[in-house]
C-alpha cells in the first residue's frame, strides 16, 4: 500500500488551534516590528485561502501587506470547497484581469490548497504571474501527492453540508516557470511538511518557518518574509535572507 503523503501525529493535529493562538500572540508582541519590512512597489497580489476557509481567513495577511504598499486582493470566490469548474475559470480570469488593468504581473500567495491553485495558476499564466508564495502547500508533484491531496480535498468538502460532488486539484501541463518560494513548518499538523519543499531548481526556495499550518497566514516570520519576497524587483529574484536579529525565526532555508 502505497505511503499516506498527510502522515503528521495526531498530536500535532489536536493541537493545531491553541498553537494557532500562539503564532497570533506572537504577531501582536512583533506588530511594531513589522513597519520596518520591505515596501512593495504597488503590484497586484492575489492571496489564495486553504481548504474550507475564505477571504476572511487571510483578512490580516492583506491588510499587512496593503499597508507595505501592495494592491492586494483576495480570491472572492466564497468557502474554498475544493477546484470546482468554476472556482478554475475564475481564478484564471481573476488573474488575467488583475494582470490587463494594471499592465503588470501578478504575485500569487497561496495558502495550503491556495498554494496548489497559485502553482497551477502560474503554470497556466505565466506572462501574468510574476511569482508565487506558498505558505504550508504540498508543492511536489508526483502521483503519490495527487492522490493524497485529492483525498484530503474530499474529506474536508463533505464536511460543509451542501457540497456535493468530488472536488480534486487540477494539474495545468508544462513547467513551473517563475519564481516560487515555499513556506512550511515541521510542526505542521495537517500537511506533511517533506512535501511542501521543492526540489532544488533555479529560482525555487524552501523556507522553514517555527509554528502551526493553521497560525501561518498570521505568523510573523511569514508576514516578513512575504513582504521582502513580494517587495523584490520583478527581474532581479534571489533567495531570501532575513535581517540577522530575525535568522532564528528561520531554523532552514534552501
Amino acid at each position: 500500500m502505497a505511503r499516506n503523503p498527510f502522515p503528521p501525529p495526531r498530536t500535532l493535529l489536536l493541537t493545531e488551534p491553541p498553537r494557532a493562538a500562539l503564532d497570533l500572540a506572537a504577531l501582536l508582541a512583533t506588530w511594531p516590528l513589522l513597519a520596518a519590512a520591505p515596501r512593495g512597489d504597488g503590484h497586484p497580489v492575489l492571496v489564495l485561502p486553504g481548504l474550507l476557509t475564505g477571504d476572511p481567513a487571510t483578512m490580516l495577511l492583506r491588510r499587512v501587506l496593503g499597508a507595505l504598499g501592495h494592491d492586494v486582493s483576495g480570491w472572492s470566490l466564497g468557502t474554498n470547497r475544493g477546484a470546482t469548474g468554476r472556482v478554475v475559470r475564475e481564478l484564471r480570469a481573476q488573474v488575467d484581469r488583475l494582470h490587463q488593468d494594471s499592465g503588470r504581473r501578478v504575485s500569487l500567495v497561496g495558502w495550503s490548497l491556495g498554494g496548489l491553485y497559485a502553482q497551477e495558476l502560474a503554470r497556466a499564466s505565466p506572462r501574468s504571474v510574476r511569482g508565487l508564495i506558498t505558505l504550508g502547500s504540498p508543492v511536489l508533484r508526483r502521483r503519490r501527492w495527487a492522490q493524497g491531496a485529492s483525498r484530503l480535498v474530499d474529506r474536508g468538502a463533505h464536511l460543509v453540508p451542501g457540497t456535493d460532488g468530488h472536488h480534486r486539484p487540477w494539474a495545468e501541463s508544462g513547467p513551473l516557470r517563475v519564481p516560487a518560494t515555499s513556506v512550511y513548518t515541521r510542526a505542521d499538523g495537517i500537511v506533511e511538511w517533506t512535501s511542501c519543499r521543492y526540489a532544488a531548481a533555479s529560482r525555487r526556495q524552501n523556507v522553514e518557518v517555527r509554528g502551526s499550518h493553521l497560525g501561518l497566514a498570521h505568523n510573523p516570520a511569514v508576514l516578513w518574509l512575504l513582504a521582502d519576497r513580494l517587495a523584490q524587483p520583478e527581474t532581479q529574484w534571489r533567495p531570501f535572507r532575513p535581517p540577522l536579529p530575525l535568522r532564528p525565526l528561520y531554523p532552514h532555508r534552501r
